[in-house]
């Protein structure tokens, strides 16, 4: 892998919402590392480098708000010609419980506007870091529900199910994908 972009929405108001489960990962990620995020227009996001086992490894945190991913994910691939398959995107999941998380390859969209604006411009088989957040129960419900603030026990749960997923960054970069596949997705 060369770059992780962790989805979700900027600013204050959104920092502890549902919706950006893929922030949380990629801040946890840096602050292992002590990396620090910093502005950069020119890709509207906001990036971190870490060197990983002597790999090279960017932190991509997209400020376009979530519908609007793409207007940051594909200019810095494009610029930094990153191939499709060195991308992880990480992102909140409503069909996966709080506290759990799936690793994947490739597929749709899936209702997540994140990567409906993604998808387009560097197609879909790109790595994916599903992080669950679990499902109010109702399709009427799930606006409020990913922009509304976890339980305090799913906070936990998804603090928990984050660190489990950081760790696993050293067998993504080995490219022991089924490794770590199996260890994220064993509760």
């Amino acid at each position: 892998m060369q770059v992780i972009f962790g989805l979700g929405n900027p600013g204050e108001k959104y920092q502890s919402t549902r919706h950006n489960a893929g922030f949380w990962f990629v801040d946890a990620l840096a602050a292992t590392h002590n990396a620090t995020f910093k502005t950069e227009k020119k890709f509207k996001a906001e990036v971190a480098t870490i060197n990983h086992m002597g790999q090279k490894l960017w932190l991509v945190k997209p400020q376009t708000f979530m519908n609007c991913s793409g207007q940051s994910v594909i200019p810095f691939i494009k610029f930094y010609r990153i191939p499709i398959d060195q991308v992880l995107v990480a992102y909140d999941e409503l069909d996966i419980p709080a506290g759990t998380a799936k690793l994947k390859r490739g597929g749709g969209h899936g209702g997540h506007n994140g990567l409906r604006d993604i998808i387009p411009g560097m197609g879909s088989e790109f790595k994916r870091l599903r992080i669950g957040i679990g499902h109010p129960g109702d399709k009427s419900k799930v606006t409020p529900w990913v922009l509304g603030r976890p339980s305090l026990n799913d906070a936990i749960e998804i603090e928990r199910c984050i660190d489990k997923c950081v760790k696993e960054v050293d067998n993504l970069l080995k490219g022991d994908w089924d490794r770590a596949m199996k260890n994220i997705h064993t509760v």
